[in-house]
């Protein structure tokens, strides 16, 4: 993202490591349901599996639940200035959200028990834009409550605006989570 004169990043991330754990113990869940359904039913139509076929669909299986966890963490990029907020989601094909911090009407967090355990949450934005789909998430990001404090400080009405500025505050430093 290219940053105007005068914008500075406030909070820049991705989703954290533990919101992609579920995905890991599904994923590793599915691969050892199918390895079981290879041993069931390799041994009703040959004498014996084997090893090595059962030994390569865990090794492949879990080398791709692993590597598209990381892919799905890593291709989601999160950035608040003190003037926009920015989603980005995908490497080879993109979807990116835009929108100026002043659209910005209400910002909350929502914690399932799991998320709550996992000290994540989903960080909502809701703007001035009339369809559902201009509402920014920031999903499982680590201290969702740290967020929303960044966006309230650059917020913040500023005492003197010697720039023009419409009103945004002064931005903290920025958090790199």
């Amino acid at each position: 993202m290219n940053l105007g004169p005068g914008e500075q990043v406030v909070f820049e991330g991705h989703p954290s490591w533990r919101a992609i754990l579920g995905f890991y113990i599904k994923g590793i869940l599915v691969i050892a349901v199918a390895v079981l359904l290879v041993v069931l039913w390799g041994n009703t139509i040959a004498d014996d599996v084997s090893s090595t076929a059962i030994a390569a669909l865990l090794i492949v299986g879990s080398t791709l639940v692993v590597l598209i966890g990381f892919l799905r963490r890593v291709s989601t990029d999160y950035m608040i200035t003190n003037r926009r907020l920015y989603v980005k989601h995908g490497m080879i094909s993109r979807d990116v959200q835009e929108t100026r911090l002043e659209r910005v009407q209400d910002v909350n967090y929502r914690q399932s028990f799991y998320q709550r355990m996992m000290q994540i949450g989903d960080v909502d934005f809701d703007t001035a834009a009339q369809d559902a789909e201009a509402d920014f998430v920031f999903a499982g990001v680590s201290r969702p409550e740290r967020v929303i404090d960044r966006v309230n400080r650059a917020t913040e009405p500023r005492s003197r605006d010697p720039q023009g500025h419409s009103g945004l505050g002064d931005a903290p430093p920025p958090d790199r989570s």
